[in-house]
């Protein structure tokens, strides 16, 4: 079945897909008092420690755009999207391995309902971005209408990921623990606590480029920040390396479904 046809396959249970996405929320939140409040405490508590660290302790104030705590949680929220479905897809087929033996579903739609259900958090967490811009006294730019856009990127780098992550790390264990290493590598070499304009030298900063999260944090930040936008360019690279991975890993995910349902 070409790429084409599986693509098909996984629109035609779009609703499956959804039903999956909200058992996995309901099923997270099972028993807990504060409920999605926890999506946000995380990234909240880390904006707290890196506001405290770079604009109390070190006075610093070239690291990113002011107010620095919205421009932390900018990139912060983004990230802990990124960080936690890159986490969860790398055991998407290993946790589920029952039902992705035993159903005809398209197998891709285990990945997607990762991406889904931490994209619902993301987009849960977003009235906290509202709050402190309302308390630092910030109005929306017109970045406010590329947020979409940066969804739909974010999405989509994911889901490339995370089709080459669910396959690999079935056929090889060890890539699980490969990925918590590469997501705190990565973690620093996207400007999620600065900015790219803070890059000393103009090589890096064309490297930095090349990071898929740069041009889509930048779209993030531009909702608050627009004037420290650094450019279309950013973005459209972001834009071609998300789509190429999405590309890449659809065709890894479905050479790799028959050696990877033998081994589940």
């Amino acid at each position: 079945m070409g790429l084409l046809a599986r693509a098909r396959a996984v629109y035609a249970q779009r609703r499956v897909l959804w039903l999956l996405v909200r058992r996995d929320l309901k099923v997270r939140y099972a028993g807990s008092v504060l409920g999605y409040l926890w999506t946000i405490l995380d990234p909240l508590m880390m904006t707290g420690v890196y506001w405290f660290v770079f604009a109390v302790v070190f006075h610093r104030k070239g690291v990113g755009e002011q107010p620095y705590i919205l421009f932390l949680v900018l990139g912060l929220l983004s990230w802990q999207w990124f960080s936690a479905t890159i986490t969860d897809t790398s055991r998407a087929l290993t946790s589920e391995a029952r039902l992705v033996r035993s159903t005809m579903l398209p197998r891709e739609i285990w990945v997607l309902k990762v991406v889904g259900s931490k994209g619902v958090e993301f987009l849960f967490s977003l009235p906290v971005v509202a709050v402190i811009m309302v308390l630092t006294g910030v109005t929306p730019g017109w970045g406010l209408a590329l947020l979409p856009l940066a969804i739909l990127l974010q999405a989509t780098l994911l889901t490339g990921l995370g089709l080459i992550l669910a396959a690999a790390t079935v056929l090889v264990r060890d890539l699980q623990r490969v990925v918590r290493i590469g997501l705190r590598v990565m973690f620093y070499m996207s400007p999620i606590i600065y900015s790219v304009s803070d890059v000393p030298q103009a090589t890096l900063r064309k490297l930095f480029a090349l990071n898929p999260m740069t041009g889509i944090v930048e779209l993030y930040r531009s909702l608050a920040f627009p004037d420290a936008f650094a450019g279309w360019a950013v973005v459209g690279v972001a834009a071609l390396i998300s789509l190429a991975i999405l590309l890449w890993g659809a065709t890894v995910f479905r050479r790799l479904e028959s050696p990877v349902l033998k081994e589940l």
